[in-house]
């Protein structure tokens, strides 16, 4: 079974649609349906997270991986992320830290119930950095 940490793993630099570089960061976003996560075994750090509580119908779980400019993963961070049908208003959450096999990423649900495409604005505080690190990605359900 992939973990949500596995799929954005996968995504190379080339792969625009879930990569940006913005202010020398590379922002990586996977959107994975929420119900993914009801087929980890109970044990499993993801059935766990945010509460421990899936969203109901048409629920997806966003993941966050930040890299700094020398490609080290960042694990401090407060992130931000606006999830909205294009021409509708959005949702905005503040992401929680996540640990998945050793290695920290940011996640929230998110409810995707029109048909889309989205809009997904991302605000990275970065520590010592005094302009957030913003990114904004489209994503449309196959």
């Amino acid at each position: 079974m992939t973990s949500l940490l596995g799929v954005v793993a996968s995504a190379s630099a080339a792969d625009s649609r879930q990569h940006i570089n913005a202010s020398g960061y590379d922002i990586y976003y996977g959107l994975v349906p929420a119900q993914v996560a009801t087929q980890h075994p109970q044990s499993h750090e993801e059935r766990t997270m945010h509460g421990g509580r899936l969203p109901a119908r048409d629920g997806y779980h966003l993941l966050i991986a930040l890299f700094d400019s020398g490609g080290a993963r960042v694990t401090q961070a407060e992130i931000r992320a606006t999830v909205a049908e294009l021409g509708m208003a959005g949702t905005s959450k503040v992401l929680e830290p996540m640990q998945i096999d050793g290695t920290t990423s940011f996640g929230g649900y998110f409810v995707l119930s029109g048909e889309g495409p989205y809009r997904i604005d991302v605000q990275a505080r970065v520590p010592d950095r005094a302009a957030p690190v913003e990114a904004v990605f489209e994503f449309k359900r196959r």
